[in-house]
């Protein structure tokens, strides 16, 4: 398997059956635990920016000729993940805790993320619907940001109006 191959498949993620694109989100958690353990949301946030043109760049190569998104390119699932969780990082830095202690924040972004990336609601269908690499990458960055925004409102309500 060539180099762009396994970058887009995340290592061969994108083959696993059933909804690749839910294990190829469930791939990027641990990747981005492991990322903000490291470096938190400062290291995070140029990797996503990387991965993001990595990911264009092997999308571009692989989708050539054929399909323009083939359901095991799941890097652009990564990358939208890791947007989603995004908040998760900043605010156990501001906070000075252990990013695990937000688990609901991985909860709510992995869900949201699922359900943002799937149900293809306004700018993630309208940047799937382009139907080039840039379109498979960032349907998943438009609903890794709603799914970061969601999160956020969630937490707010949570530490500001149900927990007063």
């Amino acid at each position: 398997m060539g180099l762009a191959k396994q970058l887009a498949s995340v290592a061969g993620v994108g083959f696993l059956r059933p909804a690749p694109g839910t294990w190829g989100s469930l791939a990027a958690l641990p990747l981005a635990y492991g990322i903000i353990v490291l470096g938190g949301f400062w290291l995070l946030l140029p990797l996503t920016v990387g991965v993001f043109v990595l990911g264009l760049k092997a999308t571009e190569t692989l989708t050539k000729t054929g399909d323009h998104d083939p359901s095991w390119i799941v890097i652009d699932e990564v990358v939208g993940q890791w947007i989603a969780i995004m908040p998760v990082a900043y605010g156990a830095g501001m906070m000075g805790a252990e990013v695990w202690r937000l688990w609901p924040g991985w909860v709510s972004g992995f869900v949201l993320f699922r359900l943002f990336d799937i149900w293809k609601p306004w700018l993630v269908g309208r940047a799937d619907r382009r139907g080039d690499a840039m379109g498979v990458m960032l349907d998943d960055v438009v609903a890794g940001i709603f799914a970061a925004l969601v999160s956020i409102v969630l937490a707010g309500l949570a530490h500001g109006v149900l927990m007063s």
